[in-house]
């Protein structure tokens, strides 16, 4: 192994595990906002409140995405520590985050035109600023799934670059 190649490694070594370290404590974040937060703040809303059911729904599924989101994370780490990250190996789990980003933003761009139209057809709710901001949320929720597209494809572009290498070599 080159030299260049082991400053690159011991830096990934390095940042593993403080990553796998902050990965953990947000998924269990996640799981305690999820089991105690969200159906404390939702459940026992205003009584007469539209949204408290959707809007629980709505973040304790967006959560579970983060999750899956984590774990593939988690497992992509497992790979790049092995120097393994070029293999087909890790398109399943950066497929699964593509998927799972997508369905974040399907959920998001559903509760958010609720939203937008219940806020729009409600005379005494007619204020354009809570709308503007679910649509801006939702364009850059759609920046974030389009670039985890365009990294996808930078992956198989060097994972079939890696391969034609090695049967090079």
């Amino acid at each position: 192994m080159s030299t260049v190649n082991q400053g690159r490694v011991s830096t990934v070594s390095r940042v593993v595990m403080p990553l796998r370290v902050l990965l953990v404590l947000v998924f269990l974040g996640l799981l305690i906002a999820q089991i105690m937060s969200f159906p404390g703040e939702f459940i026992h809303s205003a009584e007469g409140d539209p949204w408290r059911w959707p809007m629980l729904i709505f973040w304790e599924l967006e959560a579970l995405c983060v999750q899956v989101v984590i774990v593939c994370t988690w497992r992509l780490l497992t790979l790049v520590r092995r120097d393994r990250i070029f293999t087909a190996a890790s398109m399943r789990w950066v497929d699964a985050i593509a998927w799972t980003f997508l369905a974040a933003w399907v959920l998001l761009v559903a509760m958010a035109g609720s939203m937008v139209l219940y806020i729009y057809f409600t005379p005494e709710l007619r204020d354009p600023g809570p709308a503007a901001v679910l649509i801006g949320v939702t364009l850059l929720a759609a920046v974030f799934v389009l670039l985890i597209v365009v990294l996808r494809d930078l992956l198989r572009q060097a994972t079939t670059l890696r391969e034609d290498l090695e049967g090079v070599i």
